[in-house]
């Protein structure tokens, strides 16, 4: 396929998206449909059309392109919502689902490496399951369980999981060189992590935790034995017993609790335990100093959390595209957030939080396997002592939009060293 071609694929792509949120929108207009329907039927089309990008696009980068063009679209559909942005954000909560489900596509694809059970289950079960649970619990939902933006039905999330399994049977069976009763507990797995990942988000984080969630397991776990799959539940359910004790112990809602147990769940599968104590120290810092230096921020727990999947994942991706072990920038990227909340509450406690956490890198990041030089001590010093600084002397501006704040100032020196080093690599 020429280059022309495939650039006119992305651009004729576009036009289909456009195209069909048209469609919802003059049809939802017609038959008076509620703006969840509207909302649900361009993601089913958007999902499904996704799934198929690897078969209508002989290369990846013109699908990179179609996803960065389908984000400009989407932002421009933000300030129309009385027109076409109506089939999308005619819902009252608030939400970045559009700009986080091209992201995930983007991520998926990336990571999965097109094969064919990594790239099309976690997006199938994102685009049906998902689609099916809102629509189910928006029209025979009776049972409800709060969580920090309003409620969620038991029926919806039954719903999820029982799609999901059907899905995921289904794709294990196709896509499986052999299968056996482990085909089976690895799908009630993902449906069971599933179900959770789609419960527990929010804003919309559910199109990103969802799909990269279920990537990770199914990528980890896809050729484990049956013994490590019954292992890996039981110390799950055993977990989630333990969410009422920690969530009165800590003073957060179970939200929050179940919400931190993912996180590091799916940290601990990717990577070295080791790997996991500085992302721990970002959940403590916060923990620590949300009473000293209260966020305005509407659910600040949850946004501690969210900044640090995107950096989890961020650098998970970076680090697989330029084929470059992006560990060591990521530790100082967790040491900065870590710092920078802690300085918020204390000027001095973040500066001990900083040399501590600077020695936390050196000791901790070695632990992987990956070959650090002499920069890692100095980069991570430089990351604490620039986030040091803006909380000392800008501590005001960090009231609301915190953790977006913090995290961007985190990641400069790291992200400048890593590009640094690669291009002269």
């Amino acid at each position: 396929m020429s280059f022309w071609t495939q650039i006119g694929l992305a651009l004729a792509s576009v036009g289909v998206l456009v195209a069909l949120i048209a469609i919802v929108r003059f049809q939802a207009q017609q038959q008076a449909w509620p703006a969840e329907l509207q909302r649900k039927l361009v993601h089913i089309g958007t999902g499904l059309y996704a799934l198929a990008l690897p078969w209508i696009f002989a290369e990846d980068w013109p699908i990179y392109l179609l996803l960065a063009l389908a984000l400009i679209v989407m932002t421009g559909l933000r300030f129309a919502k009385g027109g076409l942005g109506g089939a999308l954000h005619s819902v009252e909560r608030n939400s970045y689902g559009d700009y986080l489900l091209a992201i995930a596509i983007g991520a998926i694809l990336l990571l999965s490496e097109r094969d064919m059970l990594l790239y099309a289950l976690p997006l199938a079960v994102l685009t049906l399951s998902d689609a099916a649970a809102a629509l189910a619990g928006s029209a025979y939902g009776r049972r409800f369980y709060t969580v920090e933006e309003g409620q969620k039905s038991l029926e919806g999330s039954t719903i999820f999981f029982l799609v999901t399994l059907v899905i995921a049977m289904s794709v294990l069976i196709l896509t499986q060189a052999q299968t056996g009763p482990e085909t089976l507990v690895l799908a009630v797995l993902v449906a069971v992590f599933g179900t959770q990942f789609e419960a527990d988000s929010w804003r919309g984080f559910d199109n990103l935790f969802l799909p990269l969630g279920l990537f990770i397991i199914l990528a980890v776990h896809r050729e484990s034995p049956i013994e490590t799959l019954l292992a890996l539940a039981l110390v799950y359910c055993a977990a989630l017993v333990m969410v009422p004790v920690i969530s009165g112990y800590l003073g957060i809602t179970a939200h929050v609790v179940r919400v931190y147990l993912v996180a590091f769940f799916l940290i601990l599968s990717v990577t070295e335990w080791s790997n996991a104590v500085l992302p721990a120290c970002v959940l403590a810092a916060h923990l620590m100093t949300r009473r000293i230096a209260p966020s305005k921020d509407p659910f600040p727990e949850l946004d501690v959390v969210a900044g640090l999947a995107l950096v989890s994942f961020g650098w998970l991706a970076l680090g697989f595209a330029i084929g470059a072990n992006a560990l060591a920038f990521y530790a100082m990227t967790c040491a900065g957030l870590a710092v920078g909340l802690i300085a918020l509450g204390t000027p001095l406690g973040g500066a001990v939080a900083g040399v501590g956490l600077v020695a936390a890198c050196a000791v901790f990041v070695p632990l992987s396997g990956e070959a650090v030089g002499a920069h890692l001590v100095p980069l991570s010093a430089a990351t604490v002592a620039l986030l040091i600084f803006a909380a000392t002397l800008a501590a005001e501006h960090f009231a609301r939009l915190r953790v977006l704040k913090l995290t961007t100032l985190s990641v400069i020196v790291p992200l400048g060293a890593y590009g640094i080093q690669f291009g002269a690599s």
